[in-house]
């Protein structure tokens, strides 16, 4: 069993920059695939990264691509996101999430535990 929790959200003007973290309790942590997911309002949530438990391997949304970055450190039970160049499109809910399975997953059904999310707005 993985427990999440995300910090790090706030409002940011866009152009602006954050840093998500997730710390996840449990000795799995290290054997999880993680992923971020975001959820706009009114919106479905949808995919923004994803890392492999060694970290070697990464995948991002095309909409991310080049601005935001997923990493982890097993050492600490902690994903981060750094997020730059951040736009009001980027406002939304942000989840973080663990899987059992690939890090090739990029739909919520297929990860496994979730966090409870925090809010993230970027101002024109």
């Amino acid at each position: 069993q993985v427990q999440l929790v995300e910090s790090g959200g706030g409002l940011v003007q866009a152009g602006g920059s954050l840093r998500l973290s997730c710390s996840a309790s449990g000795r799995t942590f290290r054997s999880y695939g993680m992923g971020w997911f975001r959820q706009p309002p009114g919106k479905e949530r949808e995919f923004v990264a994803a890392i492999s438990w060694s970290g070697d391997n990464t995948r991002y949304a095309d909409s991310v691509k080049g601005r935001f970055t997923i990493s982890r450190d097993n050492a600490k039970n902690t994903v981060y996101l750094q997020m730059n160049s951040l736009e009001p499109e980027d406002t939304a809910v942000y989840y973080c999430a663990g899987t059992r399975g690939s890090s090739r997953y990029t739909t919520p059904p297929q990860y496994d535990y979730w966090g409870q999310g925090t809010q993230v707005t970027v101002s024109s």
